[in-house]
Parts: structure tokens; C-alpha cells; sequence
């Protein structure tokens, strides 16, 4: 198979994978998903000759660090924006949710915005999108062992903080864990 052909492969196989792993890390218009997306498969068509059999996790990889150029773009856009101070983009933070606007599971989100970005990105490609801990390090660009470690650790950190949020909750409504029994 040619360079070509397996670059072709390896788009029609992944290109919706990789736009759900940009989408559920890009929390912004569909626009800025495919302009990432696009990236993305550019810089594979521009090294297709580096393509490895199982392509997947490299362009996991490849995505990882066209989003963090993308995140630092918008970033220092939506600065700018708050300096401007007359754009709709800039007083969204103003907005309130209504107290029942909570999202089913939002407290394993809220137990996992509390770890750093790294141990967030480890759970993630492995809850979200199902990798093995030899493709998490490919992506990650390290060896099996440091990739088995990382998420070793950071599934004890997640741990920790759902423990933590559990301990605050029964806290705050009372519970005693015994389901209101007294006893």
C-alpha cells in the first residue's frame, strides 16, 4: 500500500474518532472543532510517510498538540475580548444557571476538574476513548511503564477527590451513612 493510500486509510478509519476526541476537549463552536480537525490531518498528510500500522493513537497525539495551540489561541483571544469589554463572548461568566441546571454525574466532572490537566487528559483517553496502555503511551509519546504509571496515579488522585466530594456532601445534608436510620 502507498504512502497515499494508507494515509487515505487512516483518514476514513479515524476522521470521526478524532473529531469526537477535539470536540469533547474543545468546549467551542463546531467551527473551531473541524479547523482542528483539519489541522490534525494535515500535518498526518504532510508526514504520512511516518504513519505507523495502527495510526490511531498518532493522531491522538497530533491532536493533543494542535489543541493546545488552539486553547492558547482562544485564550489570549477571550483576553482580548475581556479588555475590549463590549463583546457577548466576554460577559458570558455573568451568567446563572438555574439550581436545577445540575448535569447527571456532574460531580465525577466536578472530582475531575479538580486534578491537574495532565491527570484529566490520562482518564480521559482512556475512559473516553477506550485506549490500551501501550496506545496510551504512543500517545503520550513515553514508554508503557511511565503510561501505566501516569494512569495508575492519576485514577488514585480521581479516587481521592470522588472521596472528598462524597465526605463534603454528607457533610452538608447530614448523612451519616446509614441511609437516615438511626442506629
Amino acid at each position: 500500500m502507498s504512502t497515499d493510500d494508507a494515509f487515505a486509510e487512516a483518514y476514513r478509519a479515524h476522521y470521526w474518532a478524532v473529531s469526537r476526541f477535539v470536540a469533547r476537549r474543545l468546549d467551542g463552536q463546531p467551527h473551531e472543532v473541524e479547523e482542528v480537525v483539519a489541522e490534525v490531518f494535515s500535518i498526518a498528510w504532510r508526514r504520512r510517510t511516518e504513519l505507523p500500522e495502527s495510526p490511531l493513537p498518532w493522531l491522538y497525539g497530533v491532536a493533543r498538540n494542535c489543541l493546545s495551540n488552539t486553547v492558547r489561541g482562544l485564550s489570549r483571544y477571550r483576553r482580548l475580548l475581556n479588555r475590549l469589554g463590549n463583546h457577548e463572548a466576554a460577559h458570558r461568566r455573568q451568567t446563572v444557571e438555574s439550581p436545577d441546571a445540575e448535569r447527571p454525574g456532574s460531580w465525577v466532572h466536578e472530582a475531575l476538574a479538580r486534578l491537574s490537566p495532565a491527570d484529566q487528559e490520562v482518564l480521559r483517553l482512556t475512559a473516553w476513548e477506550e485506549l490500551t496502555v501501550e496506545e496510551l503511551a504512543v500517545t503520550l509519546g513515553c514508554g508503557q511503564g511511565a503510561a501505566a504509571m501516569r494512569l495508575h496515579r492519576a485514577r488514585r488522585r480521581l479516587r481521592a477527590e470522588i472521596d472528598r466530594t462524597r465526605t463534603t456532601v454528607s457533610a452538608r445534608t447530614g448523612n451519616d451513612g446509614n441511609g437516615g436510620r438511626n442506629g
